[in-house]
């Protein structure tokens, strides 16, 4: 099993590679966004985090997304968040 820190997107993704200071690995974007790992996954397959690789080739997202993202459920309303939830979740079907 691949350590997380080392772990990479699959190459027909075609994920943009972005410099280090533009990245941050999922665990680290699941820290600041105060969520579990695996909801970071959720996000990017949402849309709503932008999937890229660092220098190395590691699997992460944009340092930008992660900040928006932070914007969004700071400012977010109960009826956006409820909405957005419906959305997302209609979509994974």
């Amino acid at each position: 099993m691949t350590p997380r820190d080392e772990r990479r997107y699959p190459k027909l993704l075609r994920v943009p590679r972005v410099t280090d200071e533009d990245w941050l690995s999922q665990p680290e974007a699941a820290r600041q966004l105060g969520i579990v790992l695996f909801r970071v996954g959720a996000l990017i397959a949402c849309g709503h985090l932008v999937p890229a690789e660092n220098s190395a080739g590691r699997a992460g997202v944009t340092t930008t997304s992660v900040q928006a993202e932070t914007a969004w459920r700071d400012g977010a309303t109960y009826r956006a968040k409820a909405l957005r939830l419906l959305k997302d979740s209609i979509g994974f079907f």
